[in-house]
């Protein structure tokens, strides 16, 4: 069969994602159709395969553009089209081609088609990067759809039952998706604007990326918040109501058969892709094309965003050993940890002078992001500490102190530092037992001042939701306790998983 994307010999380009029903015809056919994946598919849905770059997956069904149907070990499930690139009958040597479909080489797909295949022979780079650059725009026309589902065919629908939702429970649930739409329609615009559609390789996207770099990091935001719309869509979807309404939205909006929580992946998946594509994108620049040195600064950058969303993901994740640490600490007063800090930077036994009272004190330091927490360990019970202060460490800066006689406290001093208050000029010494300890607490102080420097750049916290699911999980644990060990939770081994001299 012929039509207008059809060329002069008969021939079509067959590309995973644009032509599905060729794909369908090798399998029926009785070829072996794989797909190696390119990029990482990382999926919370249970129809969903789940597989990392270099995967292979067998092909079943490829009806849908977008989603099609494989198996990988023993295990079948809808995986993204556009994720992978083809590999027919890499084990059973030539086959003839199918009517209709790209004549098949050396057992894998023609060369002469515009698909990244495995196993074909080296296109000349020109035409590689035109691969390259056709992938990128047409997964970017592919999310803004995604996008524009999310946002039209669900929350505009939720907002409307009042009777369903609160605002806060689809704040929790959408995060910041919208600001993301309105932030990628923008860069898709540029983007389209850079392509050359007559020479795709001629394209100029870096500076596009350049443009943008600061948008991206409205994706921090929804990174952060994904794991809490999972856990409320999870305590909604207990209500059979929940279920059809958001299945309803999907028909209603006419979206692929996915469940609305791969919906609300897709944008964790999209930032971390961006990387991937780009380094795929610069290995087939020449150093000498006017895009070159752009692409490179744009893939430094996307690797900087990634690895900081990446980052604080993992952070949040541990926020309840935090709080599970706090509660085994006896005697705790003040604010809790999580109202300022999200993250273990060092813990260690140090000796400790305060200036007014000049007299040496062992105490364990807990260093965290904004504060430093003093605790001191019980007598016998050398696991049990008590709380016995803190000290804001966005009040203080931190200064070595040269061994001998320091003219502060007039004392003999080894491997110390100093907390010097910036406003009241208060002074804390800190006296490690070796030179070693003394340079990792330094390395500590300034590791917690980048850190807090970086979460003001993009606007990491805590949220409210999050510090009370880590209050819940807190209690649950000591009951559970509680009832195993028949005594009081404060009775149990304290400090967990933050010991001493290790970061979190």
């Amino acid at each position: 069969m012929r039509n207008k994307s059809t060329d002069s010999s008969g021939r079509r380009p067959l590309r995973p994602g644009s032509e599905p029903l060729q794909v369908n015809i090798l399998i029926s056919g009785g070829s072996v159709v794989n797909a190696e994946a390119v990029w990482d598919h990382v999926t919370m849905a249970d129809r969903e395969l789940a597989f990392k770059a270099g995967d292979v997956i067998k092909v079943l069904d490829a009806s849908n553009k977008d989603w099609w149907w494989g198996q990988m070990d023993d295990e079948e499930g809808w995986f993204p089209a556009s994720f992978v690139r083809l590999w027919v009958n890499q084990e059973d040597g030539p086959v003839e081609p199918a009517e209709g479909t790209s004549e098949v080489q050396n057992g894998h797909l023609d060369p002469a088609s515009d698909c990244l295949c495995l196993g074909q022979p080296l296109q000349n780079r020109d035409q590689m990067r035109a691969n390259v650059i056709n992938e990128i725009m047409s997964t970017e026309r592919h999310y803004i759809k995604h996008l524009k589902d999310i946002c039209e065919g669900y929350l505009r629908q939720c907002r409307k039952r009042i009777d369903m939702f609160s605002d806060d429970q689809l704040k929790v649930i959408f995060g910041n998706i919208e600001d993301i739409y309105r932030f990628h329609m923008g860069f898709v615009r540029d983007l389209e604007k850079q392509y050359n559609t007559e020479e795709p390789h001629l394209s100029e996207i870096g500076p596009c990326f350049l443009e943008h770099q600061d948008g991206f990091w409205i994706y921090s935001e929804y990174c952060n918040n994904h794991l809490d719309a999972c856990m409320e869509l999870s305590k909604l979807m207990k209500d059979g109501r929940y279920q059809h309404f958001f299945e309803a939205c999907r028909l209603l909006q006419q979206m692929i058969d996915i469940a609305i929580d791969g919906f609300l992946l897709t944008p964790v998946q999209k930032i971390c892709k961006y990387p991937l594509q780009l380094a795929e994108l610069l290995k087939y620049t020449a150093q000498d094309h006017s895009d070159y040195r752009y692409v490179a600064a744009a893939l430094a950058v996307m690797k900087n965003v990634t690895q900081q969303i990446n980052e604080r993901k993992r952070r949040l994740e541990n926020i309840d050993k935090i709080a599970q640490w706090q509660a085994s600490v006896l005697d705790w007063e003040g604010e809790d940890i999580l109202d300022r800090s999200s993250e273990l930077i060092y813990t260690g036994e140090m000796s400790w002078i305060y200036q007014p009272y000049g007299r040496s004190q062992q105490r364990v330091f807990f260093l965290f992001d904004h504060q430093l927490v003093l605790c001191k360990k019980d007598l016998i019970r050398r696991d049990i500490l008590y709380y016995k202060g803190r000290i804001d460490m966005d009040r203080y800066e931190v200064l070595d102190a040269v061994d001998g006689r320091d003219d502060d406290f007039n004392i003999s001093v080894k491997n110390a530092f100093k907390l010097h208050n910036k406003d009241t000029e208060e002074i804390h010494i800190f006296l490690a037992k070796k030179l070693e300890e003394k340079i990792r607490w330094l390395r500590a102080f300034h590791e917690e001042r980048k850190m807090v420097q970086e979460d003001e750049k993009i606007g990491f916290e805590i949220s409210e939701y999050q510090k009370r699911q880590a209050a819940m999980t807190v209690r649950k644990v000591t009951k559970q306790k509680a009832l195993s060990q028949n005594s009081p939770a404060t009775n149990s081994p304290h400090q967990g998983s933050l010991t001493e001299g290790h970061s979190m």
